[in-house]
């Protein structure tokens, strides 16, 4: 049940990351499109946190500041994420950030004592390629000019690791995700409500927040899934399954955009379907 939670998860949050892309196309704003997604994320959180009566965790200090690490690593992660892309390549940047995943198995692997089979350990890797594999672009310059763009990848892989090794540390601790989340997007969204000089135009900031409720909502559904997978089954193994959301955003470029895939990106598809198929055996 847990390997369907985490597939579920992925394809969630993969959607989340398709309607970001929408966005893009559209020539929506960024900040307007991350406004919203907290938003309506924050929502989501809330309302499940009430309806399944978690809502009185926020009492505990530990929520808070699990909520503000998470937080942190969430909206700051992403933030430096976009922010790494100006300097460098997305063929690049977006594998090396995905490998956050790899230190959220050494956490669950060598720090809580999960199990890892040779069959599991061959599967997260055929996962991990999927994720290099994916972010492919012809004819893309590999070459890195710009110094800073190290630097903001290798905090944005420690931030992302925050967020998606951070659900495993507090399932350890007994504590809900739904409350957690709900302080890690609300903090978020206080952080882009922070007013910041614009050019974008008004449809584009109308376009941007729309979708980016539309995305946040998936956003919302894909983590809290991610976190059930976690306290069901094995960080280890949700934790790189979860990290193959892009290939949802290949896969609707693919059928509504008409964009054509390089050999290395076929070959993430099927790394993916190998890897889970490894897994599960």
């Amino acid at each position: 049940m847990w390997l369907i939670t985490a597939i579920s998860s992925a394809i969630l949050f993969g959607l989340a990351g398709w309607w970001m892309k929408v966005s893009q196309m559209r020539g929506g704003s960024t900040r307007t499109l991350l406004l919203g997604l907290y938003a309506s994320g924050t929502l989501g959180f809330g309302v499940h946190a009430a309806l399944e009566g978690t809502f009185f965790f926020l009492a505990d200090p530990r929520v808070w500041i699990a909520g503000i690490i998470i937080g942190a690593g969430s909206a700051w992660g992403n933030a430096l994420f976009m922010k790494a892309l100006h300097f460098g390549p997305a063929s690049l940047t977006s594998p090396l950030t995905n490998m956050n995943i790899i230190l959220v198995v050494a956490l669950a692997t060598l720090w809580y004592n999960e199990p890892l089979s040779a069959s599991e350990a061959i599967g997260i890797t055929l996962l991990l390629l999927a994720v290099v594999f994916i972010a492919h672009k012809r004819k893309e310059p590999l070459t890195i000019t710009e110094k800073r763009w190290f630097i903001l990848v290798f905090l944005a892989v420690v931030l992302f690791a925050l967020r998606n090794g951070g659900l495993k540390v507090t399932d350890e601790l007994d504590l809900p995700s739904a409350p957690i989340l709900f302080i890690a997007y609300a903090l978020s969204l206080c952080w882009f409500l922070i007013p910041v000089k614009t050019t974008d135009a008004r449809s584009s900031e109308r376009t941007g927040l729309w979708l980016g409720i539309v995305a946040g909502l998936f956003s919302y559904g894909g983590l809290q899934l991610y976190a059930v997978a976690i306290a069901t089954g094995q960080a280890n193994l949700a934790a790189p399954i979860f990290a193959t959301n892009s290939l949802v955003v290949a896969a609707g470029a693919i059928i509504f955009y008409k964009e054509k895939l390089t050999i290395l990106q076929w070959t993430a598809f099927a790394c993916t379907i190998l890897g889970l198929i490894v897994i599960r055996l």
